[in-house]
């Protein structure tokens, strides 16, 4: 209630040195090894250093495997010590931290040298494989585990329950759509034990709120273009800024400042096209996406979003995420890669017949593991 003095144990310690009574706030702690089984989600919007965070686990790490054996057995269950930590990154995410060692636990302001404790794999087979041959680990970090898929996060629980083994995921857990970030992120949640949020400030240059969401955006020229709704999901590239209209960036963004736009003509113009195409009729899917391709500002796309965003103050910013182009592509990977309307054989017959970058599309749908390849014709 209003009024009441701050009656934290903290404040109570202040006032009686005689400092006037304050809000005392809880600071960072060194991380706990000595708990077993631990499943530990540490998320937030991408720049909010959550792989940051990581490392500094690994820092404590090395500071209490130089404490006594008294200390071993408190962090130890069996053979494996919580105090040993391996890292695991993903394959697709590659292209990040090229600059740094091979070897590096890298994050946007440095990286820690994890020596042979650091693998990247495709997925939770690749995770079962290095928990195999690491039997003496007793705290593993996944980094971006969103990545990877969702029996990932079984694994995790059963082998932690098992073996008393902690695990770390500085993770995504909602996309650029400011929705799960897929059913891994979801069983993520599910088998957490503790939760550690995460957030930064929103890099819009005119604010200083605390962003929870990552923001998606092509940078062309002076131009900001954001991310249309139904952008490929998992777009993978390294973490320089880009201007091109074929890879995003990306930043922490709060609400205001988070700009998505075509969520609602994907609902109710595209998935409607695509699930009529899945019963045979085609033609107007094909019409529209021949018109995303060759001329966009006649396309559904383009009147739906000078009906949702035209009288608004940030018209202009909207009416960007036209401006990158290969909407027709995105489209076509949305239908395929995350609604399942449309078969691989319509998806390459359409792509031939209206003339797509199938190079754009080949490596989005390998992304997004629903490889197609494009040099073979298919028979309708």
């Amino acid at each position: 209630m209003p009024g009441i003095e701050n009656t934290t144990p903290g404040a109570d310690f202040l006032k009686s040195l005689g400092f006037p009574t304050l809000d005392v706030h809880e600071s960072f702690t060194h991380f706990d090894f000595t708990t077993p089984g631990r499943r530990v989600l540490v998320i937030g919007p991408m720049g909010s250093g959550k792989t940051e965070f990581a490392a500094r686990i690994w820092r404590d790490a090395s500071v209490a495997r130089k404490k006594s054996e008294k200390v071993r057995c408190m962090t130890s269950t069996g053979s494996l010590d919580r105090r040993r930590i391996f890292f695991i990154r993903s394959e697709i995410d590659g292209g990040r931290f090229t600059e740094y060692p091979d070897d590096a636990l890298a994050y946007r302001s440095g990286y820690i040298r994890c020596g042979d404790n650091i693998a990247r794999i495709k997925d939770s087979f690749g995770f079962e494989e290095v928990l195999r041959d690491n039997p003496d680990v007793g705290t593993y970090i996944i980094d971006e585990a969103s990545f990877f898929d969702e029996r990932l996060a079984y694994v995790a629980r059963n082998y932690s329950l098992e073996k008393g083994c902690m695990f770390v995921f500085p993770t995504l857990i909602l996309n650029f759509r400011r929705e799960f970030f897929n059913s891994t992120a979801r069983l993520m949640l599910d088998i957490a034990t503790d939760v550690i949020p995460l957030t930064a400030y929103c890099e819009h240059p005119d604010c200083m709120a605390s962003a929870f969401y990552t923001y998606r955006y092509y940078q062309i020229g002076d131009k900001e273009c954001p991310a249309l709704y139904f952008d490929p999901l998992i777009v993978v590239g390294g973490d320089r800024i880009k201007n091109s209209g074929l890879e995003p960036n990306y930043a922490a963004r709060c609400e205001k400042h988070h700009f998505l736009p075509g969520k609602e003509y994907t609902f109710f113009t595209l998935k409607p096209l695509g699930e009529a195409a899945t019963r045979g009729d085609v033609e107007p899917l094909k019409r529209e996406l021949k018109a995303l391709h060759e001329k966009p500002e006649s396309s559904l796309l383009a009147e739906n979003l000078k009906q949702r965003y035209g009288a608004l103050p940030d018209a202009e910013i909207y009416m960007n995420a036209m401006t990158p182009g290969l909407i027709a592509e995105k489209a076509i990977s949305y239908l395929f890669c995350e609604q399942n309307l449309l078969g691989e054989s319509l998806v390459v017959h359409l792509v031939s017949d209206l003339g797509l970058d199938t190079a754009y599309l080949e490596k989005v749908l390998a992304e997004n593991r629903h490889p197609v390849s494009f040099s073979q014709p298919y028979l309708l």
